[in-house]
């Protein structure tokens, strides 16, 4: 099988550490920190998807004087570009390369228990590291 064949749910590092709108930026960096995280999913009440920080994103903010009062909610990114589980490496890599981005938020089939939730994170990391494997 060809690497750009091969679903995401195969390569994707799974589970999605997430934090809460509310949730104080220093306590997310020293999540990222402690956990080795590139990103956390910022998620509602309900479960819902909003945002996501990633390590660019709390660099963009060091400046800011108040620093110590912002929340998750004040610096995520909710401009989120998710796939299923069982798109293949092929149309992540595309998506990838053609907007520029790092990571792909992969997101539960609508209809699978509770649908449309953080399931895993698929990196440009992990699509070099099976490169690498196919040898």
């Amino acid at each position: 099988m060809k690497i750009a064949e091969k679903m995401i749910r195969d390569v994707m590092t799974r589970g999605v550490v997430t934090a809460s709108p509310d949730t104080p930026v220093k306590e997310i960096a020293e999540r990222m920190a402690n956990q080795h995280l590139s990103g956390v999913a910022v998620i509602g009440a309900q479960g819902d998807m909003l945002g996501f920080i990633s390590e660019m994103d709390m660099v963009k903010v060091l400046h800011k004087p108040d620093l110590k009062r912002l929340t998750a909610e004040d610096i995520m990114s909710s401009r989120l570009i998710t796939v299923a589980p069982d798109a293949t490496l092929g149309r992540a890599a595309r998506i990838m390369g053609e907007g520029h981005i790092h990571r792909l938020l992969i997101l539960s089939e609508k209809g699978v228990g509770a649908s449309q939730r953080p399931v895993g994170i698929l990196c440009t990391s992990d699509i070099v590291r099976e490169v690498a494997k196919a040898g």
